[in-house]
């Protein structure tokens, strides 16, 4: 009961101390700032501050003016903590000790500047557990928090009774039920080796016919991109077409080959074998899953999409620079067979050409730095990355 009514008091003060929005005030963008941070700070939701502000994205930017709610209603952890204290000053009962106790996790205090990856690495730990324990969502802390930075372990200190050595027979486990135990069979045949047999040799498909039809080139085009869309590779395409370089113009007119009577062939992205061990690369970003997308970001403190394949990459051990998509794109070739840990590209989204990109995680599934989840795992087959859908590839 006494914990019941120490809950309810924690709640009311709560509830107190986030109640009431004043009216709208005009906030000044700092750097480092995400919509996700000032609704939380100033109470509201990021679709309100958008509706609010008429912004049709995530994107802000530094000195930018944006209407919330007056300073007078912000949430700070010392108002919250004042309270707290004020009406919690009852002292707790010593409870009997009980023969099980649980060892306490160690706590942290937030403080100014903090973040959850300083935190994690501070106290040697994991950035997954740290938010597993501490049951948050997303990268989002304040000064005041207490965050739980162990797990706590549990030990037994039941005390040891002095028993009679006549029952100390009675104390064994008892025995299981016989129809619980599985039937022994009377007899067990002996068995002998014997070699197994030759594996079948598998038949040989039959050669398949194909057909050879002209392509002309258009503007964008590679010769990793038109191999894959026919389903050659780079070097037979070179051979139909005797080039001795993959250089190629708009309107060069080029012979391909696809099976005949069948439209062009096209790769279907495969799934890595079971048991086979994920890339490190795929590792490194799953560990970042949920930080919040800031433009140009390129640290868990917040990613834009090639900041993101950058930090993952270089985590992983490959040494690279920092580009754009852009610059990322012609840096990697088109692969027919994508695998974990490739590239996926997409065109046309925010604007004209190379505009997004992602890591392949397999099962048509890829992890990326959206403008509206920050890094998340999303589909190829979603309406709108179909649509913008540009290829795979991978890096020199």
């Amino acid at each position: 009961m006494k914990k019941q009514a120490a809950s309810f008091v924690t709640a009311a003060i709560l509830s107190s101390a986030f109640a009431g929005i004043a009216s709208a005030d005009t906030y000044t963008v700092k750097k480092g700032d995400t919509l996700s941070h000032i609704a939380f700070t100033y109470k509201t939701s990021v679709l309100e501050l958008k509706k609010t502000n008429k912004l049709t994205s995530d994107l802000i930017y530094a000195n930018q003016k944006l209407t919330v709610p007056s300073a007078g209603s912000k949430v700070t952890a010392a108002s919250v903590k004042k309270t707290t204290a004020a009406k919690t000053t009852a002292p707790a009962k010593t409870s009997a000790p009980a023969q099980k106790t649980t060892a306490q996790a160690a706590t942290y205090v937030v403080k100014s500047g903090d973040t959850l990856s300083k935190i994690a690495s501070k106290h040697k730990i994991k950035l997954n557990d740290l938010m597993k324990w501490n049951g948050l969502k997303n990268h989002l802390i304040y000064p005041g928090q207490k965050l739980k930075v162990s797990n706590g372990t549990s030990s037994t200190t039941a005390s040891k009774k002095e028993t009679d050595p006549a029952q100390k027979p009675a104390s064994k486990p008892a025995q299981k039920p016989a129809a619980s135990a599985p039937a022994k069979p009377t007899q067990t045949p002996a068995v002998k080796p014997a070699p197994a047999p030759a594996p079948a040799q598998p038949a040989k498909p039959a050669a398949t016919p194909v057909a050879q039809i002209e392509y002309v080139v258009k503007s964008g085009d590679t010769l990793s991109k038109i191999s894959l869309q026919f389903g050659m590779t780079v070097q037979q395409l070179k051979d139909v077409n005797k080039l001795t370089s993959d250089l190629i113009f708009v309107g060069q007119k080029l012979m391909v080959t696809k099976p005949a009577d069948s439209p062009a062939a096209v790769t279907t992205p495969t799934s890595p074998p079971t048991g086979t061990q994920e890339p490190a690369v795929i590792s490194f970003a799953k560990e970042v899953m949920g930080v919040p997308y800031v433009w140009a970001g390129s640290t868990p403190e917040g990613f834009d999409c090639s900041g993101f394949i950058y930090y993952a990459f270089n985590k992983a051990g490959k040494q690279m620079g920092r580009y754009s998509s852009e610059g990322y794109y012609s840096r990697s070739f088109y692969v027919n067979d994508p695998q974990p840990g490739d590239l996926v590209f997409f065109e046309n989204t925010y604007k004209p050409g190379i505009s997004h990109m992602g890591i392949y995680l397999g099962n048509n599934e890829f992890i990326h730095a959206s403008t509206t989840g920050g890094v998340m795992i999303s589909n190829l087959s979603e309406t709108y990355y179909a649509k913008h859908f540009e290829g795979f590839k991978r890096f020199y």
